[in-house]
């Protein structure tokens, strides 16, 4: 499968990973491949992979800090301990 390589913010408190761009495609190189540029044009065989493969990260930035999603997943946790 082809995959893409995103830079982005890794969080460091939680380890995600915020993509701020695609900035480029490694091709697999296979005609299986629907990405790929040796895929056969026409092809509709079942079997070629459709999607891309798992996303190359490289980290332009980092913040000790957790990310957005986790923050609100913990104040939507303390407020739920609240009520109890």
């Amino acid at each position: 499968m082809c995959r893409r390589i995103a830079e982005g913010t890794r969080w460091t408190r939680c380890g995600h990973f915020q993509r701020h761009m695609v900035v480029a495609i490694v091709d697999c190189n296979t005609t299986r491949c629907e990405r790929s540029v040796y895929h056969h044009r026409g092809c509709r065989k079942p079997t070629c992979a459709r999607d891309f493969g798992l996303e190359i990260q490289w980290d332009i930035d980092s913040v000790d800090e957790y990310c957005w999603a986790c923050r609100a997943a913990q104040e939507r946790a303390a407020r739920g301990s609240c009520l109890q």
